[in-house]
């Protein structure tokens, strides 16, 4: 496991037996891209909300394993890929909010939240730079968890604070 990983377990060794999503809950990833110092994180500005930052994330995919989306959700997201970051370690624990009013009305009710895995990806060098796609991300930086979690939405924060609270 890596230094400094808290709860977190050796990426890709768990077995997952069913899903975890119900109809009202998205299921999918959420990737934290730890800096080779192991203090900071890779955070992205939304491009449709000025200010407002994230991790990559995004949902599962039919027959995908969570990690599967991780990997593609990243590198479409950033263009991260093997060559830039390893996979080290995931959250034991699948994470799950619910979105505010406004954004479950936009999902016509369906939905009410998301509930997701966490996986922590290492960057490979000091001058990894990720490419935003532009369509969900315009800016992108390394920051301290805690920085991280003050900037995120409020709904988003809670389920934040539980796992980056753990690096």
């Amino acid at each position: 496991m890596a230094a400094g990983a808290g709860r977190w377990v050796r990426a890709g060794l768990r077995r997952y037996g069913g899903a975890v999503a119900s109809p009202n809950f998205r299921a999918g990833v959420v990737i934290v891209v730890r800096h080779p110092d192991l203090q900071r994180i890779l955070l992205f500005e939304r491009s449709d909300a000025a200010g407002s930052w994230q991790l990559p994330q995004g949902g599962l995919e039919l027959g995908e394993t969570p990690l599967e989306a991780a990997w593609r959700e990243l590198f479409e997201e950033t263009g991260l890929g093997p060559a830039h970051v390893a996979a080290r370690a995931e959250y034991p624990d699948w994470v799950a909010y619910e979105w505010p009013l406004e954004v479950q009305a936009a999902h016509e009710g369906k939905r009410l939240g998301q509930v997701q895995r966490w996986f922590m990806f290492d960057a490979l060098h000091d001058d990894v730079e990720p490419s935003p796609d532009g369509s969900e991300f315009t800016a992108w930086q390394w920051v301290d968890p805690t920085w991280a979690i003050g900037h995120v939405p409020d709904w988003r924060r809670g389920a934040y604070e539980r796992v980056l609270g753990t690096l």
